[in-house]
């Protein structure tokens, strides 16, 4: 890791790239296997049609669920509330339901880990802990402020008029982690 990335407090590297590589061809490797397990127990025909089913079961799902997160969404948006956790399931439904119907047994059971919503808890905590550890720990949450006020603030009492050369109010803080 070079010095400008610790200075910086980044944990990602140029490694990145090459992890996410590996991590894909060892999910597509397991996906091979899998398939050709399946396919020992069941006969070719079988696994077929299974897979056939679970990218069909997967576009139901991806329908209801979508429907639903969007539905979320919207309100949020009507009331004017922060889409929070809502935005973050519309995702997961989205890449559940790819994962769902694109062929692979290990494709569908992480993807139905991300579409029903008793079971979206654990890729959403997942996915959290992965994103925290690129952000600086500066950035990291929460962020509680302390402030002093050095003077009023707000408009001039009635009959006082405010002095053009004023100096500006200021209000000294500090950050409190």
């Amino acid at each position: 890791m070079s010095t400008h990335h610790v200075a910086a407090g980044l944990t990602q590297g140029p490694r990145t790239p090459a992890r996410l590589r590996t991590a894909l061809g060892l999910g597509a490797l397991a996906e091979v296997v899998i398939f050709a397990l399946v396919v020992s127990q069941l006969g070719f025909g079988w696994t077929i049609l299974l897979t056939l089913a679970t990218s069909a079961l997967g576009f139901v799902l991806l329908a209801r669920q979508g429907t639903r997160a969007l539905a979320d969404l919207g309100e949020r948006a009507q009331t004017r509330q922060a889409p929070g956790r809502a935005l973050g399931d519309a995702g997961l439904v989205a890449l559940g339901g790819l994962l769902m119907v694109l062929p692979g047994f290990l494709g569908d059971v992480l993807g139905l880990l991300c579409l029903l919503p008793l079971t979206r808890a654990l890729p959403r905590a997942l996915i959290a802990r992965g994103l925290l550890r690129h952000v600086p720990v500066q950035l990291r949450g929460p962020v509680r402020v302390r402030s002093t006020r050095t003077g009023t603030v707000g408009p001039a009492p009635h009959g006082a008029a405010a002095a053009p050369t004023a100096p500006p109010r200021v209000i000294e803080g500090e950050i409190v982690s």
